[in-house]
């Protein structure tokens, strides 16, 4: 089995080396590495493979951004040795890789162009992925409940909670130094800010309570696993449908690559079929 191209079937499934996996992983990436193997020979063994040129500059980078992921040469050459690879095997299979890709790159370029038709068609006919949830800019405070510090019993945080909201109460605008001066989220240092989120991002208990409430209004005191917690609701933005112009990049990019792979798709098809081989020939 070439050993890269089994370390990379391992990442891509697992996000693992084959030294990690167990023997049913190692069976499925060694069951998706012949695959790659196969599909990558036939590529390689096309005219157009043949004709190709890949510039020692272009390899190089290649090597240099796997090469520049580890901190020194021994923690590198120790990576490369636990997957039977060597700097010079290494080389080889990028050179494999960056041929296929390039090979792949020259099939897709004479792909046509998608039409402004297309996409109108596509975005009418899918309005679902075009439709935006309801979502809210929330900031919070945070008092959590450790029984092993007095002032974080569940007792206190409570008492501690209330008297922030009372302050708050009296001017909503000291929300940010509140935040900054009590809160035990790291959150605090930006104010408290949690961001835009949708429903079912937060703790049941606050997704409940945040999405009851109005622009500019905080909660009372809500529980979770963590603690107690203050929302502040800064602002709502309504469920919508992306229009069109706004939507066009995307369909036409998304398109566009599907197009794309489905001339790969049929340049490969097209190609013989290898004689069946032995793990011993994926060398």
């Amino acid at each position: 089995m070439n050993p890269y191209i089994l370390l990379r079937a391992a990442l891509a499934l697992f996000k693992k080396p084959p030294i990690e996996l167990n023997s049913l992983q190692l069976a499925q990436a060694t069951k998706q590495a012949r695959k790659e193997y196969e599909l990558e020979q036939r590529v390689l063994n096309s005219p157009l493979a043949a004709r190709m040129i890949i510039p020692p500059a272009e390899l190089q980078d290649a090597y240099q951004q796997v090469r520049s992921r580890y901190e020194d040469e021994g923690s590198f050459r120790a990576v490369l040795a636990d997957n039977q690879l060597t700097i010079d095997s290494l080389k080889e299979a990028l050179y494999r890789q960056t041929k296929v890709n390039t090979v792949l790159e020259t099939v897709a370029a004479g792909t046509e162009k998608v039409s402004a038709v297309e996409i109108e068609l596509f975005y009418y006919n899918h309005p679902e992925k075009f439709t935006r949830p309801e979502r809210r800019e929330v900031s919070h405070i945070l008092i959590s409940i450790n029984p092993h510090y007095p002032e974080n019993s569940r007792t206190k945080a409570l008492q501690r909670i209330q008297e922030i909201q009372s302050l708050l109460k009296q001017d909503i605008s000291r929300f940010a130094n509140l935040a900054l001066k009590h809160s035990e989220c790291p959150t605090a240092l930006q104010g408290g800010l949690l961001g835009t989120v949708t429903r079912g991002k937060l703790y049941p208990e606050l997704d409940a309570v945040l999405f009851g409430l109005q622009t500019g209004q905080i909660s009372a005191a809500v529980e979770s696993e963590m603690g107690f917690h203050i929302l502040y609701c800064k602002k709502i933005y309504l469920a919508n449908t992306m229009k069109l112009e706004e939507a066009r990049p995307r369909v036409r990019q998304s398109l566009q690559d599907r197009t794309r792979m489905q001339r790969q798709r049929q340049w490969i098809a097209s190609l013989p079929i290898l004689t069946p081989v032995n793990d011993y020939d994926y060398v």
